[in-house]
């Protein structure tokens, strides 16, 4: 029986071009979507834009454009990933300035406030536009943080709305006991219940209009607009159809007791994905999220990357000359999973080289020719169950484990066309030859079934390959 999955990344800002690091937690999700929906699961995968906030008001002034035109313009940017990366066909795209979302976020404030959780008060505040987070001066180093170093920390001093954040630290705490997994890894996840044991403070959630104009208006008060996290983490449930579509939400989203759904993010976004967002949930009287899964960041030649130091790296430009495939398999293979990970291109095009032009497309052209010129027919291949080794690992967010189990089972293959050297044997006894060769496309074929939610492409070129009886064309051609 199927399952229901609903499975979602965060949010990127539209305030720059996509970076790898987006890339890398697109693939992350990519990966699991195809996975459970092999298992026969029922998938609703989301992702989207991040639209409103100072940092894109700014940004669309200093190039003299409406704020909607610009995020018009970036958000079909950040659109063209579901293509260029060949991510899952029924991929669902929301940006937070559609018409139902802003609705949405609305009816959510309503419930927070009904619940007493919303309050208006005049506060004094340091604040980092980069990370668009309120920060205590035990988070500054030297008056600066230590994400956005370059960036200056403004002093806000205005009458805003506030959320009672403050009255939810032992309902939280409470709820990370009874859920042992509810962040991975582990590290991550004591590094939130940490921050949540030194106490919280009430956070602000909203900007006046006057001083900050790009904004979901406030229910009832026009004087003022959401602040940004506020309203870009109720995308999650209003790409659902939250609140009319009941049926929808409590399906993939889940209920208090069984919740259902799983969000993948960045560890700079813990904060506001594990603690924030699951106070408002539960002040809205909204299930909480299932799991959350944190990867890290990637450097650039052990640098982060940055427009200022001139090492941002294009994910789209390496899918233009190298393919949706090998960016693929370098973020999930040769990037860790959970911790920072350095990327360079020399890396990058050593790892396609080695492992894709020589390896597994070498691999697969050798075969499919011997079964070309000595097989009178397709072999007859069949679906066999996903190995466990490979299951565990894609269960547990191991990309690189997965990806190791699979480049083991084609290194053995090729070893095994070296030792019965079938193109020798064929010549000399055809019918030993041809059950060689088959044996090698039956295992070539089992391979493909777990590169098809980590590959896809190549995957459905091999298997095309294998049912047609013929040699793929180049699928991976060798760079100089």
């Amino acid at each position: 029986m199927a399952k229901p999955l609903y499975l979602t990344t965060t949010l990127p800002y539209v305030n720059a071009d996509p970076h790898l690091g987006f890339a890398l937690e697109l693939v992350q999700a990519d990966i699991l979507a195809r996975y459970h929906d092999i298992l026969g699961d029922e998938i609703f995968f989301n992702t989207g834009t991040d639209e409103h906030g100072v940092k894109i008001y700014r940004k669309a002034k200093e190039e003299g454009k409406e704020p909607q035109a610009y995020v018009d313009e970036y958000a079909a940017k950040f659109k063209q990933l579901k293509g260029k990366l060949d991510l899952y066909p029924d991929l669902h795209f929301v940006r937070t300035t559609d018409v139902h979302h802003k609705a949405a976020a609305q009816e959510f404030w309503r419930r927070c406030k009904a619940n007493g959780d919303i309050y208006k008060k005049n506060y004094k505040v340091k604040y980092c536009v980069g990370c668009e987070l309120e920060k205590t001066d035990s988070e500054l180093v030297d008056g600066k943080c230590p994400t956005h170093p370059s960036l200056t920390i403004e002093v806000i001093e205005e009458e805003n709305y506030f959320f009672k954040f403050s009255d939810y630290q032992k309902p939280l705490l409470a709820m990370y006991t009874e859920r042992p997994d509810f962040v991975v890894p582990d590290f991550r996840f004591n590094e939130i219940r940490r921050f949540v044991e030194t106490g919280l403070e009430d956070f602000s959630i909203s900007r006046l209009k006057e001083k900050m104009p790009w904004g979901i208006a406030v229910p009832d008060d026009p004087d003022h607009v959401m602040y940004v996290w506020f309203d870009a983490l109720i995308n999650y449930i209003s790409t659902l159809g939250w609140p009319e579509n009941e049926e929808k939400f409590g399906k993939f989203w889940g209920t208090a007791e069984n919740p259902n759904a799983i969000q993948m993010a960045g560890k700079d976004q813990i904060r506001q994905q594990a603690a924030m967002w699951q106070a408002m949930l539960m002040s809205a009287g909204l299930p909480p999220t299932k799991q959350i899964v944190i990867h890290g960041f990637i450097t650039v030649g052990g640098e982060k990357m940055s427009k200022s130091v001139g090492n941002v790296i294009d994910p789209l430009a390496i899918i233009d000359e190298y393919g949706a495939d090998a960016l693929r398999y370098y973020l999930a293979r040769h990037t860790h999973p959970f911790e920072d990970s350095d990327f360079t291109m020399e890396k990058f095009k050593d790892a396609y080289n080695a492992d894709l032009a020589n390896g597994l497309g070498n691999l697969a052209s050798r075969i499919m020719q011997l079964a070309e010129t000595s097989l009178p027919e397709p072999v007859n291949v069949k679906a066999v169950p996903l190995p466990q080794e490979f299951t565990s690992a894609l269960d547990s967010y191991d990309f690189n484990a997965a990806f190791d189990y699979v480049w083991g089972r084609i290194q053995s293959l090729d070893r095994r066309i070296s030792e019965t050297e079938p193109f020798k044997v064929v010549k000399v006894d055809a019918e030993k030859g041809k059950k060689l060769i088959g044996e090698l496309v039956t295992e070539l074929a089992a391979i493909d079934q777990m590169l098809e939610p980590l590959i896809p492409s190549t995957s459905g070129a091999i298997i095309t390959a294998i049912m047609a009886n013929k040699k793929p064309d180049n699928l991976f051609p060798r760079k100089e």
